[in-house]
């Protein structure tokens, strides 16, 4: 008999994934691996090691074990928040008309609002393990940096956020919260680094990008004996990281046999998206189920739909390893009317990988479909979703509007990354009718990408 599925879906602490899973590790075609920008050589754990944490840069290249104990301590951590539910989506199924099943699952029930937390974490408790007095990082929307400041809070350690500046100045409330928690916060591009003034000389009046806050914290991180970079998406250590997301929902579903046929999330650098989908990605790469993968990711900064998939900078100022990636050159800066988020110029190699082996596709929006679904969902569901989260639900809207037109019955799964308090900015502009949709013309991206470095 078929067990009655509630409305919430919350796992015993028994339940709760005592490992992260590693999805490189049943890749059969793994990522490129990073390359020494000097030498052009796969870099090495001693080299990475100047920049992250000794242990995140053993993670960053493993691509043989399938799964990673978690530490205790991280765990004890972890159950301040999680489980985080796996929610069906009855009031939105109405709405829409349906016949689709719809679940998310919701990464937004902690302080830092988003699933930036769970990452967080785990790369502080390594660098306190390490014996570092600090680290240093980039956020973009916020959340990242909200998330780490909570993390070395936790374990005192000293944290140094450079905020894309853009959001420095829409989001306030995001900045001090970060501050609350010890946090010393710098809009980015700045003149505290040197890395910083050049990108100012080159892009005066620039708002900033992820790119350029990275290169920042990457030049503050190695000019600081005791501190270490750590980064909040892209790199696989975080995917890792974030499987923590996808292992929940998979038991979730499995406890009350759940089958999804789709699973959408948002794309910028990859976290929230690897995350949810590694686990079930690891299935179809056994051969043990199969499921349809949708990355969304903003129309203004199209890294999948519209970028190349090359050798690239990881970073505005071109101080980081070369990551083989779908990318728009590391000095596309999207524009400033962009409010949505996922501002990144590059996706996780891990993720371009899978997509480039067909086995994920890639959808873009615009920002005001985007912002119309987060309204629609926000009436029905109860939740003001964060901006980047949208883009799923954008999706997975679409997705159950296709099956009230066909009769399918199909089971949807999205991921909710996070909520949109600290959005509200963004929100004011959607609903005064004064946001508007920027698209990259084909000459900006070629220009952009015209930048790439050259491989011999």
């Amino acid at each position: 008999m078929s067990k009655t599925i509630p409305y919430k879906i919350y796992l015993e602490e028994s339940e709760l994934p005592k490992q992260w899973y590693n999805v490189k590790a049943d890749m059969k075609n793994k990522p490129a691996p990073l390359l020494n920008p000097a030498t052009k050589k796969p870099v090495t754990v001693e080299e990475l090691s100047h920049v992250f944490c000794t242990e995140l840069a053993k993670q960053e290249l493993d691509e043989t074990n399938a799964y990673i104990d978690i530490p205790q301590k991280i765990l004890d951590f972890y159950k301040m928040y999680r489980p985080a539910p796996l929610v069906r989506a009855y009031c939105l199924e109405k709405a829409l008309d349906t016949p689709a099943k719809i679940y998310y699952k919701f990464e937004g029930n902690n302080t830092s609002g988003s699933h930036k937390l769970n990452s967080a974490i785990a790369q502080a408790y390594y660098a306190k393990q390490q014996g570092l007095k600090g680290v240093t990082t980039e956020t973009g929307a916020g959340q990242w940096g909200t998330a780490l400041s909570m993390a070395c809070a936790y374990l005192d350690l000293d944290c140094q956020v450079y905020m894309v500046k853009c959001s420095y100045e829409q989001k306030p409330f995001r900045r001090e919260v970060m501050r609350t928690y010890g946090a010393n916060v710098t809009p980015s591009p700045s003149d505290t680094t040197e890395v910083g003034r050049k990108i100012l000389a080159e892009f005066p009046g620039t708002t900033g990008s992820l790119g350029c806050a990275i290169s920042e914290a990457v030049e503050a991180a190695t000019k600081q004996e005791g501190y270490r970079y750590v980064l909040g998406s892209v790199l696989n250590q975080v995917l890792i990281h974030q499987s923590i997301i996808g292992l929940e929902a998979m038991a979730a579903c499995d406890k009350y046999d759940i089958k999804p046929d789709t699973i959408i999330g948002c794309a910028g650098g990859g976290s929230n998206l690897g995350g949810l989908i590694s686990p079930f990605m690891g299935r179809k790469l056994r051969g043990e189920a199969d499921y349809e993968f949708i990355a969304v990711e903003p129309m203004s900064c199209p890294s999948l739909t519209r970028g190349k998939y090359a050798y690239d900078f990881c970073d505005t100022g071109k101080v980081c390893p070369l990551a083989k990636m779908y990318t728009l050159g590391s000095g596309f800066i999207p524009s400033a009317n962009h409010a949505g988020g996922l501002r990144y110029h590059g996706m996780s190699s891990t993720v371009s990988q899978l997509y480039d082996d067909g086995l994920i596709t890639a959808r873009s929006v615009e920002q005001t479909s985007v912002f119309a679904a987060a309204q629609q969902f926000a009436k029905v569901e109860g939740i003001l979703p964060a901006p980047e989260s949208s883009h799923a639900i954008k999706v997975a809207i679409d997705e159950a509007l296709k099956c009230k037109e066909t009769g399918e019955e199909k089971t949807i799964l999205f991921g909710l990354t996070g909520t949109g308090y600290f959005d509200m900015v963004a929100y004011q502009r959607f609903n005064d009718g004064t946001m508007s949709d920027y698209i990259p013309t084909d000459e900006e991206i070629a220009k952009s990408l015209a930048k790439l470095p050259k491989m011999d």
